[in-house]
């Protein structure tokens, strides 16, 4: 089996890592060690900003009512969808209790962290479906306290359809500040913010470095990259919507690979044919990230079979994985790695970007072939404990105390020891490693 490349990418999805990383370093060693005040110098460097930080609920009322009726329908509409599918998978983690032996008991507990703090881009574009996405799904995890932070324009604040979907999507605090000052202020609890325990949402290459470099201190959903798509496609599929879909992806950024992997060479064709009209009818901003995605990053590769093709796909491991190919269940259960999988000509990214209910924070950059998405389970953790009569901590005690001298461990061997002594008085237990 062999793939063909019509197109294949000059660069790949990688910002100067050195470069961001010492700047972002700087940034977030400045800011833990001056505060407020120095995470607003920030801000007005980067902002150009001078309003509340915080917004009270007077801004969020104002900004609210910028918002048109409509769009306040869509984004209720949305986070109706989110909130059901996020109330679904948290059904799917229940707390367990097993007795292991008569006697000892173990059991797990999901418990949701104490405070989230989600990110929402609002530079080139205001990620609106972001606020829905990040709030919902911690909100739903049962979160005590979430913060939603996104960058101001100069003279105009936060974008009032983020406030608004922020708030209905159950934000405590709103926080007016973009870039790496903003997931510093949530990291390190500024402007009287509780300290987060994750960091959540998407965000540009800095914002994805200081989540890289927090790291440990707090959680984080992902290390993410430049948003990326991947398009399977047999003869039966329609071009037109095949090149509309990468189109639709390639708009994210300049730096923002598509990929197109076919069976049929006269489909590929075709389409290769058309993007370049559909770039050039977008609106300027969106034709020229898509046009610099489509030259340099984009790829569109030949397969033999639809198992080969499956392979490649498994092979990239895409953030978003469309399937227009016949005997759609075949490819569901086929393909292992993606991080969100549309189905069909019916479906497409663009609505599980904004509304279908799965989550659109998702694994970049290869990164789905160990992880899934954001989800209301990244926001619990999953802890166990244990319980045990004294009977039945018996035979555990003994397999603990060979297996610990075995290993070298006398200290872990004694902890086991001084209980049988304890429970089992006169009793001879034979507790060396080779016995």
């Amino acid at each position: 089996m062999t793939r063909e490349y019509l197109k294949k990418a000059t660069l790949t999805a990688k910002s100067d890592a050195s470069e961001v990383h010492e700047t972002v370093k700087t940034i977030l060693a400045d800011i833990e060690a001056g505060g407020d005040d120095t995470a607003m110098e920030y801000a007005r460097k980067f902002d150009k900003y001078e309003g509340n930080v915080l917004l009270t609920a007077e801004d969020i009322a104002a900004a609210s009512a910028l918002v048109p009726e409509k769009l306040k329908r869509d984004i209720e509409f949305a986070h109706s969808n989110v909130k059901r599918f996020a109330e679904a998978q948290k059904a799917t983690v229940s707390d367990v209790e097993v007795e292991i032996v008569p006697g000892m008991i173990a059991g797990q507990k999901a418990i949701p962290v104490d405070a989230a703090g989600c990110y929402v881009p609002g530079g080139r574009y205001s990620h609106i479906a972001s606020a829905i996405m990040t709030v919902t799904t911690a909100k739903v995890a049962g979160c005590r306290h979430i913060a939603a932070c996104s960058p101001p324009r100069p003279g105009v604040g936060v974008a009032p359809a983020i406030v608004y979907a922020a708030h209905i999507c159950g934000a405590d605090k709103i926080i007016a500040m973009g870039g790496v000052q903003g997931v510093a202020a949530m990291t390190f609890g500024l402007f009287g913010l509780p300290k987060a325990n994750i960091l959540v949402g998407p965000g540009n290459q800095f914002v994805a470095e200081a989540k890289r470099i927090l790291f440990g201190r707090v959680g984080i959903d992902m290390i993410a990259g430049p948003t990326d798509s991947l398009v399977l496609a047999d003869k039966n599929a329609d071009p037109l919507i095949v090149a509309t879909d990468l189109v639709s992806q390639a708009e994210h950024g300049y730096n923002s690979p598509v990929w197109l992997v076919t069976d049929d060479r006269a489909l590929a064709e075709k389409v290769m044919e058309m993007v370049p009209d559909l770039i050039a009818d977008l609106p300027e901003v969106n034709s020229q990230n898509a046009a610099a995605a489509w030259r340099d990053y984009a790829e569109v590769i030949v397969c033999s079979d639809r198992e080969e093709m499956a392979a490649c796909s498994d092979d990239y491991a895409p953030e978003h994985l469309t399937v227009q190919a016949e005997d759609l269940d075949w490819w569901l259960n086929r393909l292992t790695c993606y991080g969100s999988l549309f189905l069909g000509e019916e479906t497409t990214v663009s609505y599980g970007d904004k509304a279908t209910g799965t989550n659109h924070v998702l694994p970049t950059s290869g990164a789905a072939s160990y992880t899934g998405g954001l989800s209301v389970h990244k926001y619990m953790k999953i802890v166990t404990w244990q319980r045990a009569t004294r009977e039945g901590s018996k035979a555990v005690a003994e397999a603990t105390a060979r297996i610990s001298r075995l290993e070298g461990m006398e200290g872990h061997a004694r902890a086991a020891d001084v209980r049988l002594a304890k429970y089992f008085p006169g009793v001879n237990f034979d507790l060396t490693a080779d016995g």
